[in-house]
């Protein structure tokens, strides 16, 4: 345990609760405020969780001006941008919620505000400190698939769609492939070391969303719940995407790697409320491993047990200790840029209708 650490939270909903609860579990960490728009809102998130010693906000540029080594960006996605630039131009480091932005312009802003002043910009992936990421990424990164050509990444819900601002794309961005495309996107690409994308051309719908019988706020519902995509990256490889939040079907299949030597099939663990089973949200089922041995095809299993890890605090954690090391982003915003890169260009070239290309400046 190092040295305290002293966090202040901005956005005082839900997931704002999730970071409080394992901020509380780390006796080297104090919360000393909280920020939420809402007036009255941060004072009674302090109270329900128990901060007796944080200061309350309406204006987070307030929040900021305190003594603080980090900050949580828990707010709606809309503001994150703001939020992080704000926070990292007052000398904060930067845990920001996914998605990292709404637009590729707004990624790119931030990620050179935290070049420019040196602070850390960290992304809630927590599906990366699941042990099925690292050792999918230990097989791929191992050259035992020779060279990876194809991948294909993804998943559905059988009924999953969540309210309020995660419909609104004047506030969310975008819908699934914002909310659980990007997890899909970042298993595969961090696998692959995130190579640098080149083309997309995408198609997406929202037919449940849209649709009172299946979402009470169908009048408000404006984003994706369902969207496919076909992306070129450096070095020849193919991507393969679709995610849905809603389908009459329990599953878009596994995620697949094919290499020249051997491929790999990921799937996801199995939920216990079924209209979720088929998602990836980070937590590995079981990995396997084909190639040919003397002519014949053998599958070889393995299956990883998380022990019940909370991947939600080892995130947060890594952040806390990354601040006392004065290590770098352990989820870095110029590598998350590229996912974002291809969430952007999968909303343009489905607007369009075409196949666009993926532009992303040197930062």
């Amino acid at each position: 345990m190092g040295r305290q650490v002293r966090i202040g939270i901005i956005g005082s909903g839900g997931i704002a609760g999730a970071h409080v609860k394992r901020y509380k579990q780390m006796k080297d960490v104090d919360i000393v405020a909280v920020a939420d728009i809402v007036p009255g809102k941060a004072e009674e998130f302090v109270a329900q969780q128990g901060l007796p010693n944080a200061q309350a906000f309406t204006d987070h540029r307030k929040l900021l001006e305190l003594d603080l080594d980090g900050v949580s960006i828990c707010t709606p996605n809309i503001a994150h941008h703001s939020t992080t630039v704000d926070a990292l131009n007052a000398g904060k480091n930067v845990l920001v919620e996914k998605p990292l932005s709404i637009t590729l312009e707004q990624a790119i802003e931030m990620v050179e505000t935290s070049k420019k002043t040196g602070k850390m910009l960290t992304v809630g992936f927590q599906p990366r400190y699941d042990p099925g990421m690292k050792e999918i990424k230990r097989i791929v990164q191992s050259g035992v698939l020779g060279k990876v050509y194809y991948v294909q990444t993804g998943g559905g819900r059988r009924r999953g769609m969540p309210k309020g601002t995660f419909i609104r794309k004047d506030l969310a961005g975008a819908g699934a492939l914002a909310d659980i495309g990007c997890y899909s996107l970042d298993m595969a690409l961090n696998a692959l070391g995130y190579p640098k994308p080149l083309t997309v051309s995408a198609s997406m719908s929202n037919y449940f969303g849209t649709n009172p019988k299946y979402h009470p706020e169908a009048e408000r519902f404006d984003v994706e719940d369902f969207g496919v995509a076909f992306i070129r990256l450096e070095g020849g490889l193919t991507l393969n995407f679709k995610i849905s939040w809603a389908m009459h079907m329990d599953s878009l299949g596994p995620t697949l790697f094919l290499g020249t030597d051997a491929g790999l099939k990921v799937a996801p663990a199995p939920k216990a409320n079924p209209v979720y089973n088929g998602v990836w949200d980070g937590v590995v089922g079981s990995i396997s491993l084909f190639h040919d041995v003397v002519g014949k095809q053998t599958e070889s299993p393995f299956h990883v047990q998380s022990h019940n890890l909370d991947i939600f605090y080892e995130k947060v954690r890594d952040f806390v200790t990354a601040i006392q090391e004065g290590r770098p982003a352990p989820i870095p915003g110029e590598q998350i840029l590229r996912n974002q890169a291809i969430i952007d260009g999968m909303l343009r070239s489905a607007a369009t209708g075409r196949e666009v290309d993926i532009h992303i400046p040197e930062v």
